[in-house]
């Protein structure tokens, strides 16, 4: 991956339904060449998907939190992983290092339906601990980190 797929990218995270002409004037190449090497980086595995980001609070849903989840033990993973992938409210599941184990992102349409899912995520077999963050406001969300490298 050179540094014309990277501005490629780049637009695309920006705005994945911007057309190939678009493009190819923003990092100055053609039309056919910016197209042909989207479908490299597609079959490539570098682009996996195009998505939307869609504002939560008009969809309904007024809690975005963060929550650390700990296993007791590893042997527990595959479990929690197969609960938190299958939990709509639940978009993002990231493993670490430290004194957790799991962080999720959760956005959700009150703090009770929060409470539901913490009622959820304890009963999952192997979970000792949670620790919750109401988040205030975002300040940055990036779908992708480009860098010049």
């Amino acid at each position: 991956m050179d540094s014309m797929d990277r501005s490629i990218l780049r637009c695309l995270s920006e705005d994945s339904r911007q057309s190939a002409t678009k493009i190819s004037r923003t990092v100055h190449l053609s039309v056919a060449a910016v197209i042909e090497r989207i479908r490299k980086l597609e079959r490539k595995g570098i682009i996996r998907r195009y998505t939307i980001v869609a504002d939560q609070h008009k969809i309904g849903n007024e809690v975005v939190a963060l929550m650390e989840v700990s296993l007791e033990h590893p042997q527990y993973y595959d479990e929690f992983t197969k609960v938190m992938n299958t939990h709509p409210d639940v978009v993002a599941c990231d493993y670490l290092t430290g004194d957790y184990d799991f962080m999720l992102k959760i956005q959700t349409r009150s703090s009770e339906t929060l409470e539901q899912l913490h009622r959820v995520i304890k009963s999952v077999p192997g979970v000792s601990g949670t620790k919750t963050y109401f988040v205030l406001k975002e300040i940055k969300s990036g779908l992708t980190a480009l860098s010049e490298a």
